[in-house]
């Protein structure tokens, strides 16, 4: 295959801070609205049923729509998918702030979800062409790893604060600023390498089949937690994704212009990227659903209080992804990042099992949050960059979709299988438990088991994601291979 040498963009620290703003936005609407829930509730007068769906809706049409959104960067032009993506989703926003009913908010999340899958893999593959430069793009992606770990933690501190001192309505409103600030910088300042341009056709039969079966996939996961894992509609609903998802493969097999080239996924380090990141996030997940309610229910912190208990993690994050990551990444394999990064984070979970009804935020909760941040951000630097290292050009969009579509699927995925965990968990103490049953604590005792359990299962699958790294993630240190050795004939997908 030619080589083509691209000239680095003058511009690209700075156009990192506006690829950097727009990537925070995407990441902490994940969790901003979940403090501001119950004011939202109250406001509009939605049931418990509908609850989830605010969440839901933005989980279904984001993961959905991922790897439709990546080509489309790939086939369009990167800036202007960013560009689109930033106004779709600011107007979404508007339109939920503003929100008189419960179907208007669920529509605006759900228009969220769509522009977010065009904005979120247009950034990543952007900052992929952009930062050439193994030491560069270290430091690159160090500081957008710090943003995509953190972003959820930041969403819960925002969260708080605006829905305490402003209203919930806030929450939304938020991302126009933002968005208005990375449109200005993305017109201003961001250059798109033309080289790296898709010229085929749309994938109209992949485009279909992925995302109705990911829609398939995430909202199996989400009756389960409603209806039993053993429902018809459940298990209906696992039956057409499984379905789905082969036919897509076997459809990707033979179009001439798939819309995910199997070559992006049978490299066997992206794969241990992509299942071992989609793995963390199930438990980084579970982490902030029950430790939320944990603070707010059982420690009886405000919400704003409840945020700012999550700073240490965020510092956390930062510090391993720009200082840990960012520095090592040049000079050891992503693997011995990697796995102990997974292994660190899942220590942090270990001291988080042990919370009870009484524990103490300075010696049980920091130093868990601590490490999980630590931990994370370690392993999510150099994960982001392998996910887009060694892709030709014109896959960089779909590639970087599919760190996105295994983040958010994960975090679908995790929400529902660890609620039901915690929801059996619950069930299961308090029947054990019914002599207790006329204590004023017993309530309180339940949840707090019911939120350790399902913490114990997200210290399994930390372990489970640096097992998937450490077996599947066996390339060298970046700047010790030859470009050629990077391209896509490198290694296969078989485990020996």
């Amino acid at each position: 295959m030619s080589e083509t040498v691209l000239q680095p963009d003058p511009r690209r620290w700075k156009a990192l801070v506006f690829i950097g703003l727009a990537q925070l936005m995407v990441v902490l609407d994940a969790t901003i609205v979940n403090i501001a829930l119950p004011s939202a509730q109250a406001d509009l007068g939605f049931s418990d049923a509908n609850r989830q769906w605010v969440i839901t809706a933005y989980a279904l049409a984001f993961g959905g729509l991922l790897l439709f959104g990546g080509r489309i960067a790939d086939l369009w032009g990167r800036r202007r998918t960013f560009i689109v993506g930033l106004t779709g989703f600011a107007l979404a926003s508007a339109l939920g702030g503003a929100a008189a009913n419960t179907a208007m908010l669920l529509g605006a999340r759900a228009l969220q979800g769509v522009f977010g899958a065009l904005l979120a893999p247009a950034a990543l593959s952007l900052l992929a062409v952009m930062f050439t430069e193994a030491h560069e793009r270290a430091k690159a992606f160090g500081i957008y790893g710090a943003i995509a770990g953190g972003g959820g933690a930041i969403g819960l501190i925002l969260g708080g604060l605006l829905t305490e001192y402003l209203n919930w309505r806030w929450t939304f409103f938020v991302n126009i600023p933002f968005a208005a600030i990375a449109i200005a910088g993305a017109v201003l300042v961001i250059r798109e390498p033309a080289q790296g341009r898709n010229r085929n056709k749309l994938d109209v039969p992949g485009v279909l089949l992925v995302t109705t079966g990911l829609v398939s996939l995430v909202y199996g996961f989400t009756r389960a937690e409603s209806d039993g894992w053993t429902s018809g509609s459940t298990l209906g609903l696992f039956a057409a994704a499984a379905v789905l998802l082969v036919s897509f493969v076997l459809v990707e097999r033979s179009v001439k212009a798939p819309l995910l080239p199997l070559r992006v996924i049978t490299n066997r380090n992206r794969a241990g990227v992509y299942l071992s990141l989609g793995s963390a996030v199930i438990g980084m997940f579970g982490l902030f659903l029950f430790l939320t309610y944990y603070l707010q229910v059982v420690l009886r912190y405000t919400p704003v209080v409840t945020g700012l208990a999550f700073l240490p993690m965020v510092a956390g994050m930062i510090t391993g992804s720009t200082q840990i990551g960012a520095r090592l990444m040049t000079r050891v394999a992503p693997r011995l990042l990697m796995v102990p990064g997974f292994l660190t984070a899942s220590l942090g979970m270990l001291i988080l099992t042990q919370i009870k009804v009484d524990t103490s935020y300075p010696t049980l909760i920091l130093p868990g949050l601590v490490l999980m941040g630590l931990g994370m951000g370690t392993a999510f630097m150099p994960a982001m960059s392998l996910a887009t290292y060694g892709v030709e050009p014109r896959d960089a969009g779909v590639a970087s979709a599919m760190v996105n579509t295994s983040q958010q699927v994960g975090g679908a995925i995790g929400t529902a299988l660890l609620n039901t965990i915690a929801a059996s968990a619950a069930t299961a103490y308090a029947k054990s438990h019914l002599a207790s049953a006329a204590s004023p604590l017993f309530k309180v005792q339940t949840m707090v088991h019911s939120f350790s359990t399902a913490i114990w299962w997200s210290f399994g699958i930390l372990v489970l994601a640096a097992a998937i790294a450490f077996v599947f993630i066996n390339v060298g240190r970046p700047n010790t291979e030859s470009q050629g050795a990077a391209q896509e004939n490198d290694v296969p997908v078989l485990v020996h």
